[in-house]
């Protein structure tokens, strides 16, 4: 029997919504995802740069809240991350940290390849 895939169907991935979010340490969040699994994610190693750097700050880190309309983390200067990239953090991680050591890298100006 054939199957009928439509465009829609075939590009389609799971869409995932941040419910809750703990600060448990220094850099340190407890994730509650709407498909009720969770992360338990350290962030250290990603905050750097413009828009990630100032969380390196705790008392900015920990004002971390659920966006409502975007499910998923923010923070009060404006940095956030995908929430399918937090549900996966485990597999992400790596790749994070590999780009955040390139862009520490880079000339100043210069964008490293993979970054736009």
């Amino acid at each position: 029997m054939e199957q009928n895939v439509t465009d829609w169907e075939a590009f389609s991935h799971p869409i995932y919504r941040v419910r809750s979010v703990q600060v448990v340490g220094l850099y340190t969040l407890h994730v509650l995802f709407d498909d009720h699994s969770e992360q338990i994610i350290n962030f250290q190693a990603v905050l750097v740069g413009e828009l990630y750097g100032p969380l390196q700050d705790p008392a900015l880190f920990n004002q971390v809240q659920v966006d409502l309309e975007a499910h998923t983390l923010v923070w009060p200067n404006g940095a956030d991350f995908d929430p399918a990239t937090l549900h996966d953090w485990p597999q992400q991680a790596g790749e994070l940290s590999e780009r955040v050591q390139r862009w520490q890298r880079a000339p100043a100006g210069i964008a490293p390849a993979g970054r736009t």
